[in-house]
């Protein structure tokens, strides 16, 4: 199954999620109004009443539901952060010293380039001792990946590898928004416990009568079993949240572990990690009470009995990556570790997996060119592989640590992003520098610019991994801060009329990421816009990929033609390039961007028949197509090793 197949398959997952909601919220309805009949006796009276009384009842249970849901949902505004500091978790420093914590940023650093997404924010469960970890967001742009205390302190390299690369699965795979929306619906649902609970005590603690018993001649205070009948509800709410959940994510888990291995490479790795889940006393379950809202984003179950549970069995996962296993040696595993559990830094001693950094294969010098073909691109989106991981370690090992070391640091990852930003051209750095001392001040604006030297002897190829690595360092500062930062990189961007594409991907891409980690919640309307409505914008961006890419007209119009051809056979579409080149391209990307999964893989398809008209690419123009793929949420793994010319 491709990225866009997978993508389609989150729709109907999302269609089947909201299905079910409704379900559930007319069962908890159906349960509030017979309650509520009974109650206050409404079938003594005439029909009107009785229909009248459930309209309101409907009508307010449907109301308190939504706005649980959707206040649930709003809070959840700050992304995958939000959900992680909610269950405890504390932020790793990018700079961090910490043996154990660097060797997370480091996976996680390599798992990020490999598949071609923004480095997410990383989290450590500091209380939790079990196996476990979950990724969570609204998109790449503003992920989070938190990992156990225990994960960290038990599993070695590979199996850290195998779990970070399952959690990669699920924010490539577009799992993240849906997990999010579950966790705003669920908490809808079970809202309605909170207020049974508060009228059955209100009740109880008003003596059970109503105003009418002092005399004599009143009834029974209907309180206490309206709030019985509430919590009867939200009890069916849970029992629906749960099968729910477990609908939504038992199929996603296996998809999520094949993906890793996938990724990886190896099955050791991630086999390993759930034989320990297995085989220690903690096993993955947590703590926090907040596990069972989070329980279908989670690598492994947050409860070690549950009826409804949302992975598959322990057994059968690892049987389905290693086909020969016996459930009997999770016991041997077991009895082995009671006495002496393993230590993860020591098994990456015992095995070889230290330095974390592992060796790669070089990252091609620019005037490399690689043989690639529409078809191969395409398998690649979204599915890094272990040629893919092992390069983005040695892009991480080919930069500089002290250019490394400024993108990890809150205070240098600034003048660092910008100082990529500037112009080669002096007279155009001069207004760049003039620009940033009247928004900044002078004190930043001569850091940027010293910041613009240090990468200068970079390779072209690696300056955008740079600029990627400084996001994690920007994305918990203030809202204002970084809208003024946006507001900025805008203006550098346009500083002359005219930039090359590599100054185009390199900042373009940044002023997307930065707009996604301000906005996380932006996107809500996606994947609904169809490829005839978009033919002109389509159109547009392939005639200003040809011009970009072709020294001469013919060349050009040829190559615009062959990718018509690839996005709508037999139309006739004009080669109309822009004049003032890809600066132009602002006004497609927000309606490319809106098509289905299926119209964008058509369209992929056709940038890459453009771009490599000639059968192959340069460095330059697979950062150019990394970068088109990034605006269309089509993150696409670097594509060293797939044959060089």
């Amino acid at each position: 199954m491709n990225f866009f197949e997978r993508q389609r398959q989150v729709r109907r997952l999302s269609t089947r999620l909201v299905l079910l909601f409704v379900l559930a919220v007319i069962g908890i309805v159906v349960v509030v109004n017979l309650a509520a009949v009974f109650a206050f006796n409404a079938t003594a009276g005439p029909p009107e009443q009785l229909l009248g009384l459930i309209a309101v009842v409907s009508a307010g249970t449907v109301a308190a539901i939504g706005l649980a849901a959707l206040v649930r949902t709003l809070a959840l505004r700050g992304g995958g952060g939000k959900v992680a500091r909610e269950l405890g978790g504390v932020p790793v420093p990018a700079d961090t010293t910490d043996p154990e914590l660097r060797r997370l940023r480091n996976v996680v650093e390599e798992m990020a380039l490999a598949s071609g997404v923004p480095v997410p924010e990383v989290y450590l469960l500091p209380d939790e001792a079990a196996i476990n970890a979950f990724a969570a967001g609204w998109g790449p742009s503003d992920a989070a990946v938190a990992v156990t205390r225990g994960a960290l302190q038990r599993l070695n390299r590979d199996e850290l590898q195998g779990v970070i690369a399952h959690e990669f699965a699920h924010v490539v795979n577009g799992d993240m928004r849906l997990n999010i929306r579950l966790m705003g619906l669920l908490f809808g649902i079970l809202f309605l416990t909170v207020i049974g609970r508060g009228l059955t005590q209100a009740g109880v603690l008003g003596g059970g009568r109503g105003r009418g018993s002092n005399s004599g001649g009143g009834g029974a205070n209907p309180l206490p079993l309206v709030g019985l009948a509430l919590l009867a509800a939200g009890y069916i709410g849970v029992l629906a949240g749960r099968l729910i959940q477990a609908s939504v994510s038992r199929q996603r888990e296996y998809l999520a572990d094949a993906s890793a291995v996938q990724y990886t490479r190896q099955t050791r790795g991630i086999a390993g990690a759930l034989k320990k889940i297995g085989g220690l006393a903690d096993g993955s379950e947590l703590r926090s009470p907040k596990r069972d809202e989070v329980g279908h984003m989670l690598f492994g179950e947050a409860a070690r009995a549950s009826w409804f549970a949302t992975h598959p069995p322990l057994a059968d996962r690892i049987r389905a990556l290693e086909p020969s296993f016996d459930p009997a040696e999770l016991q041997q595993l077991s009895r082995r570790w009671a006495a002496a559990p393993p230590s993860g830094r020591q098994e990456d001693v015992v095995l070889g997996l230290a330095p974390a950094t592992p060796a790669g294969p070089a990252a091609p010098a620019a005037e490399t060119r690689v043989r690639v073909s529409p078809d191969e691109v395409l398998g690649r989106v979204a599915a890094p592989t272990e040629t893919a991981y092992t390069h983005a370690a040695a892009i991480l090992d080919r930069i500089p640590d002290p250019l490394l070391d400024q993108a990890r640091d809150r205070a240098a990852a600034v003048p660092l992003l910008l100082g990529l930003l500037l112009s080669a051209d002096p007279a155009v750095r001069r207004h760049q520098h003039a620009a940033l001392a009247q928004r900044h001040g002078r004190d930043l604006a001569d850091a940027a610019l010293g910041a613009a030297d240090a990468p200068a002897g970079l390779s072209p190829a690696l300056r955008l991994p740079l600029a990627e690595l400084t996001f994690p360092a920007l994305r918990d500062r203030p809202g204002p801060e970084l809208e003024a930062l946006l507001a900025t990189v805008f203006t550098l961007i346009h500083a002359d009329g005219a930039i090359d594409v590599t100054e185009y991907c390199l900042s373009r891409l940044l002023l997307s990421e930065l707009q996604e980690a301000l906005r996380p919640d932006s996107r809500w309307r996606i994947d609904r816009r169809r490829l005839t409505d978009a033919r002109s914008a389509a159109a547009f961006l392939l005639s200003t990929l040809a011009q970009v890419g072709q020294a001469d007209r013919p060349a050009a119009e040829r190559a615009f033609r062959a990718g018509v051809a690839a996005l709508l056979p037999g139309a006739d579409l004009p080669y109309a390039p822009p004049e003032d080149g890809v600066l132009a391209l602002e006004t497609a990307w927000p309606v490319l961007d809106g098509l289905r999964p299926a119209d964008k893989e058509r369209l992929v398809a056709a940038v890459v028949a453009v771009i490599g008209h000639d059968g192959t690419m340069t460095v330059a123009e697979i950062e150019l197509l990394r970068t088109i793929c990034g605006l269309l949420h089509c993150p696409l793994p670097p594509m060293a090793g797939t044959g060089i010319g």
